[in-house]
């Protein structure tokens, strides 16, 4: 589907679509796919955003929002010049969306499609901005796995990769529904279509097929039915050609062991090497039909998009009786600053009323806003204060014993508040420390218990308090919480408190307790064997002692490790 028409203008909305989605005002249609429908939206601020719905049959799955959660949180850690960020989300809502920054240009799929293939020059720069791209997704523990020229746009700066990782949310639905992967049978890696573990290399492989794409029009293992395709990627070397010499290095791309790929980096330098001139991604980096096709966007972004096909549902006013005002949208990254309100600049679209006024501290009719836990762990729920009750108009003699009996509550309370300030202060001359009940507190020492050799898979997680710990798949319906997680070539903490010790320090309790270089999660490249973390979680302390990960020539993909555990090292917050 093409999003802009001749004239500029961006497609209106269906019959069937949104008018708004958690208070962002829906402009236009941009597309739809696979995983949902795309439509232009923006900031309140008037920045254009991409906001993707996701589909009716994967939001309702369990097991795809847990992953789409999961997900998104690592996309956001993906903040590169050729990529899209993601600027709000919920994967929670009905449906679930994401937001990411608008690019005011076309695929290269359909930019191939209606223009023809690109120059040389404009496929180096092309493959140069997608390989950096690839270098900071890679670097933020993520495999795309569906990279293909639709998730390519063309921007007058370079190119862009969107949709990273998101298909790895989709992969689970899709095998337990269907038996097949995730993935444009084109695109794949022979390893991905053999269903072998997906790697950094697999995108490089991918890369390849997309620049002999961009280069030539057609793919490098021709069309037909996907199984056929699929079998020339696995078995088969690729069609190269009619490939302009400088891309010769394509080839090296297409390599079926993935250990004789090159990797994004050099990929940018051979690129450098293979133009004449230096690498600069300018408005003149592509052909000029496309250059014009990327100004009708950026026009039509900033314009009236027509009216919907069907006239929205009037909105009743805010404080209307029996109406409930509709919620700010959540954010990725909560703030202290004012309740989120997007709106969109006069004439786009139905006009959506501003939530209602919220205070300062959390609303008492449910829990407060805090970032969203990863794989789906909820935030513990605290009780908010009642409000006041309403004044009585009881006679003046209930209001003295009323004012008798508050006077004597009030007596009372100082004398407890002066008895507990000197318990505290007694406290605090025996042990010199702020003991203050939102910090977690050192217990008596526990005794340690030890396991050894315990194989944790990939996307699965260990609880302490279970004796022995045995490895739980946390995208189980039946697995709510975890204390350490081994996923996508990262060991992890739920709690966010795992630290990675250096060769000089002891694993012993005190030093867990007394090191407080906490991270979310700690790379396998920044580990050898009889590395040690030390991980806090649930009031419990951790050693971790890594032992190894599982051969490149073993099917499956694992770390084992050593745990010494001491159980209830810690007070926690009563609250959580």
């Amino acid at each position: 589907m093409t999003a802009v028409r001749p004239g500029g203008q961006f497609r209106p909305l269906e019959s069937g679509d949104p008018t708004a989605v958690a208070g962002y005002r829906l402009v236009a249609r941009l597309g739809s796919g696979g995983m949902g429908t795309v439509y232009l939206s923006h900031t309140p601020g008037g920045h254009p955003l991409a906001l993707k719905t996701i589909r009716p049959e994967l939001s309702g799955d369990a097991e795809f929002r847990r992953r789409f959660q999961r997900e998104v949180r690592a996309a956001q850690r993906v903040q590169g010049l050729y990529t899209a960020p993601v600027i709000d989300y919920d994967t929670e809502g009905a449906p679930p969306w994401l937001a990411v920054a608008y690019v005011a240009g076309p695929s290269l799929a359909s930019a191939v499609a209606e223009h023809g293939p690109l120059p040389t020059p404009s496929v180096l720069r092309l493959l140069a901005g997608m390989a950096e791209a690839l270098s900071v997704i890679h670097g933020a523990g993520i495999v795309h796995r569906d990279l293909k020229p639709s998730n390519v746009l063309l921007a007058s700066d370079g190119p862009r990769v969107i949709d990273f990782g998101i298909a790895r949310a989709a992969d689970a639905t899709a095998l337990t529904g269907t038996g097949v992967s995730i993935g444009t049978p084109a695109f794949m890696s022979p390893e991905q279509a053999a269903g072998k573990p997906v790697t950094p290399a697999s995108d490089v492989f991918a890369l390849g097929q997309v620049a002999v794409f961009a280069a030539r029009g057609t793919g490098a293992y021709g069309d037909g039915p996907s199984h056929a395709v699929l079998y020339r990627i696995v078995h088969e070397e690729p069609d190269l050609g009619g490939m302009p010499e400088q891309l010769g290095f394509v080839a090296r791309c297409l390599a079926k062991d993935p250990a004789l790929r090159p990797s994004p980096a050099e990929i940018v330098s051979l690129c450098q090497e293979a133009s004449p001139t230096p690498l600069r991604q300018s408005g003149s980096w592509l052909p000029e039909a496309i250059a014009e096709q990327i100004t009708r966007r950026v026009s039509a972004s900033a314009a009236p998009a027509p009216a919907p096909a069907v006239a929205p549902t009037p909105t009743a006013p805010v404080g209307q009786a029996g109406v409930t005002p509709p919620p700010a949208p959540p954010h990725a990254a909560p703030t202290a600053a004012a309740p989120h309100v997007p709106s969109a600049p006069a004439g786009f679209g139905p006009a959506v009323p501003p939530p209602r006024p919220q205070p300062a501290f959390p609303p008492a009719y449910g829990p407060p806003a805090a970032p969203r836990p990863p794989f789906g762990r909820q935030p513990a729920w605290r009780p908010q204060p009642l409000p006041p009750p309403k004044p009585n108009k009881a006679g003046k003699w209930i209001g003295i014993c009323a004012g008798v009996v508050a006077g004597l509550f009030w007596l009372g309370s100082c004398a407890s508040f002066l008895q507990d300030l000197g318990d505290s202060s007694d406290r605090s001359t025996v042990t010199g420390a702020d003991e203050s009940p939102a910090s977690a507190r050192p217990l008596p020492d526990p005794t340690p218990v030890g396991y050894r050799g315990i194989n944790i898979p990939d996307g699965y997680l260990v609880r302490f308090a279970d004796s022995p710990p045995k490895p739980l798949d946390y995208d189980d319906g039946s697995v709510f919480s975890g204390d350490l997680y081994y996923y996508e070539d990262r060991l992890g903490s739920f709690d966010d408190r795992i630290v990675l010790l250096n060769n000089a320090q002891q694993g012993t309790l005190k030093t867990c307790r007394e090191e407080t270089r906490y991270a979310e999660s700690v790379s396998l490249s920044q580990l050898s064997k009889g590395a040690r973390l030390c991980v806090h979680s649930s009031g419990h302390i951790a050693l971790v002692t890594f032992r190894g990960s599982a051969a490149a020539t073993d099917p499956s993909d694992y770390v084992s490790v050593d745990l010494t555990i001491w159980r209830n090292a810690e007070e926690t917050d009563p609250g959580e």
